[in-house]
C-alpha cells in the first residue's frame, strides 16, 4: 500500500505530530469524551516538546465534528505550518497515542489511513443518463464527496408503448435504440473519468436494463474496476441507510483483496527463498540496504498500540542508518546513533526508501516478530531466514 501522497505532506526537516484517537461523538456527552481524550493527549504531546503551532492547528480541528456515525477512529497530523492531515478510521483505536518525531516515524498511522482509503467512483445509472460522484476515502458519505458529474445521454424517446400496431414497434425499436446510445454516452465519459481520476473501484448502480447496456460499453481500463451494486438511483426515494451499507461493504472487499495480492506475492517470494524475508533482524537489514518495496507489518504490530513500541532500534541522521543495536550502529559509521522506537524507526526508514506498508492479519500470515519485507531486488548477500520460517519458531532454534 502507497503511502508517499500522505508522506509527501510532511516537512522532512521539522517536528510533526502525530495523533491517533477515538473520535465518536454519538451525543453530547460524546463530544465531551473526544475532548477530554484530546487534552490528555495534548499533556503528553508538550511533555515531548511538541509545536504550539501544531497543537494549536488540532485544538482546532478536533472541535470539528466528522459528521460520521458510529465508534471511529480519527487520525491528525500537524506540524508548525499548520494541519497537514485529519482523516477518519472505520473503528476506534484500541488506545489513544500522540507522538511527536521528524520524517516518517509517524509511518504506520499514515500507513492506517492509506490501508482505509480508497478512490472510488459511484454511477447512479438511468436510460437517459448518469450522476457519477468521486469519493477519495472508504465511507460512502453523500455530501463529503469531491464532486457529481451529470452525464446525460441526448437520446429521449425512453418508454415503450403497449398498443397493437406497426407504430408501436417502431417506438419501441426508438426506445431500445435510445437506450444504447445513451449508454455509449454514459460509459465513454465513464472512460474518460477513470482515465483522469484514476479510481481503484468503479459502482454502478440505478436502473436494471441500464447499467448493463453501460458496463458492456466501457473499455478496457474502466470495465476490470466495476462492480454493480442494486439500490441506488438518480431518482429521489432513494434508502441512502441500506444503499451506503452495500456500498461500504464493497469498498471492504476490494480493500481485503487488495491486501491479499500483497499477501499472495510475499508468500510466492518468500516460498521461493528469494524476494521476500521476515523477522526483525533480516527486515532492519534489507531496509538499511533500500532494498525493500513493500512493508508488511501485523495489525498487533501496527497498533496502536503497537507490540514493538517497548522495542528500540538505532538510527542516524537518516531512517535507513539503522541497526539492532548502538554498537551495530557505530560499526556502521554513524556518528552519533539515536534510540527510536522500533515502530517509528521501521517506518522511517520505509518512507526514506518510499516503500508501500502493508497490513495483514496473524491468521492470514506468519510473520516472525509481526514484520516482513517484500524486496526490489535480491542477490546473494541478501539475508535469508528461510530455515527459521519454515520452523516457525525463533525462539526454539
Amino acid at each position: 500500500m502507497q503511502i508517499d501522497w500522505l508522506t509527501s505532506l510532511l516537512p522532512p526537516d521539522e517536528d510533526v505530530v502525530t495523533v491517533v484517537l477515538d473520535a465518536t461523538r454519538e451525543s453530547e456527552s460524546g463530544r465531551q469524551a473526544v475532548q477530554t481524550r484530546w487534552r490528555d493527549l495534548r499533556r503528553t504531546l508538550e511533555a515531548q516538546g511538541a509545536p504550539a503551532d501544531a497543537l494549536t492547528a488540532i485544538d482546532e480541528r478536533v472541535e470539528r465534528p466528522t459528521h460520521v456515525s458510529g465508534e471511529h477512529g480519527r487520525v491528525l497530523v500537524a506540524s508548525r505550518a499548520g494541519l497537514l492531515v485529519d482523516r477518519t478510521l472505520a473503528g476506534p483505536p484500541a488506545s489513544d497515542e500522540a507522538v511527536v518525531c521528524r520524517g516518517g516515524a509517524g509511518a504506520f498511522a499514515l500507513a492506517r489511513v492509506a490501508d482505509e482509503t480508497v478512490r472510488y467512483l459511484v454511477a447512479e445509472i438511468d436510460r437517459a443518463g448518469a450522476d457519477v460522484t468521486f469519493y477519495d476515502n472508504a465511507a460512502y458519505d453523500p455530501g463529503h464527496d469531491e464532486g457529481t458529474q451529470t452525464v446525460e445521454g441526448g437520446h429521449d424517446v425512453l418508454n415503450k408503448v403497449r398498443a397493437p400496431g406497426t407504430a408501436t414497434r417502431r417506438i419501441q425499436a426508438r426506445a431500445e435504440d435510445s437506450w444504447d446510445r445513451n449508454a455509449e454516452a454514459v460509459a465513454a465519459e465513464l472512460d474518460r473519468s477513470v482515465a483522469r481520476r484514476r479510481p481503484e473501484l468503479l459502482i454502478l448502480t440505478g436502473d436494471v436494463r441500464a447499467v448493463p447496456l453501460v458496463r458492456d460499453n466501457l473499455g478496457g481500463a474502466a470495465r476490470p474496476l466495476a462492480v454493480t451494486i442494486e439500490g441506488g438511483s438518480r431518482a429521489d426515494g432513494v434508502n441512502q441507510e441500506a444503499f451506503g451499507e452495500k456500498v461500504r461493504a464493497a469498498l471492504t472487499a476490494y480493500r481485503m483483496r487488495r491486501r491479499e495480492e500483497v499477501i499472495d506475492r510475499f508468500r510466492q517470494d518468500h516460498g521461493r527463498d528469494a524476494g521476500a524475508t521476515t523477522g526483525l533482524e533480516s527486515v532492519v537489514d534489507v531496509l538499511r540496504r533500500g532494498q525493500v518495496a513493500e512493508l508488511l507489518v501485523t495489525e498487533a504490530v501496527a497498533g496502536p498500540p503497537s507490540s514493538l513500541a517497548d522495542r528500540t532500534l538505532w538510527v542516524g541522521e537518516y531512517g535507513m542508518q539503522l541497526a539492532m543495536s548502538r554498537q551495530e550502529a557505530l560499526d556502521l559509521g554513524v556518528d552519533e546513533p539515536r534510540e527510536l522506537r522500533a515502530d517509528h524507526a521501521l517506518g522511517l526508514a520505509a518512507v526514506e526508501q518510499g516503500a508501500g506498508v502493508t497490513f495483514v492479519d496473524e491468521a492470514s500470515l506468519d510473520l516472525v516478530d509481526g514484520v516482513g519485507a517484500i524486496l526490489r531486488w535480491h542477490d546473494a548477500s541478501t539475508p535469508s531466514d528461510h530455515a527459521l520460517t519454515m520452523d516457525g519458531d525463533t525462539a526454539r532454534m
